[in-house]
C-alpha cells in the first residue's frame, strides 16, 4: 500500500466525515495500517468498501452486518469480482425480504392515509385489547406476513 491515502483524502474521496471513517474503522470495515509516524494509511480499494457499507446502510442494513458479509474480504487490496458476488449472492435473501416488506407496507399503508380509521375491521394497525401482544412487539398485522 506504499504511502496510502490520508484519513483526509478518504474522507475527501467518500465524502465521509474524519469521524465517520474511524467509526466505520471501529467495526472492522476499514483496516488501516499505521506509517512509521503512527499515522492511519488506507488503501484505494477503502473508497470501495466505505462506499458498500454506506448503500448497504441505506437500504437497512445494519453495520454488524455489513462487517460480517465484509469480513472474508481480503484486507489492503481490491476484492475481486467473485468476492463481490459472493457478498452479494450472501445478502440476496435480506434484500429481497426487505423488498416484500416494502411492498406489503406500500400496498397496506395507503389505506390508512386519510381514513380517518372509519373502518377499524381492515385497519392494518387496530389491535383492539391488545390482541396481537403475544406475537411481538410493534406493528404485527402489517409485518407478520
Amino acid at each position: 500500500m506504499q504511502g496510502g491515502l490520508t484519513i483526509g483524502d478518504l474522507a475527501e474521496r467518500t465524502g465521509l466525515a474524519v469521524s465517520a471513517i474511524r467509526f466505520y474503522e471501529t467495526h472492522g470495515i476499514v483496516q488501516p495500517v499505521r506509517n512509521a509516524g503512527g499515522h492511519r494509511r488506507y488503501g484505494r480499494p477503502d473508497i470501495r468498501r466505505l462506499s458498500f457499507a454506506m448503500i448497504a446502510q441505506k437500504l437497512g442494513f445494519s453495520l454488524s452486518e455489513i462487517a460480517a458479509e465484509m469480513a472474508d474480504l481480503p484486507a489492503h487490496q481490491a476484492p475481486s469480482k467473485a468476492d463481490w458476488t459472493r457478498v452479494s449472492e450472501r445478502m440476496r435473501d435480506g434484500i429481497n425480504d426487505r423488498i416484500a416488506q416494502l411492498e406489503r407496507l406500500r400496498d397496506r399503508l395507503d389505506g390508512c392515509i386519510g381514513c380517518g380509521c372509519l373502518s377499524l375491521d381492515t385497519c392494518a394497525l387496530y389491535n383492539p385489547d391488545d390482541t396481537l401482544a403475544a406475537e411481538g412487539s410493534g406493528p404485527r398485522k402489517l409485518i407478520r406476513d
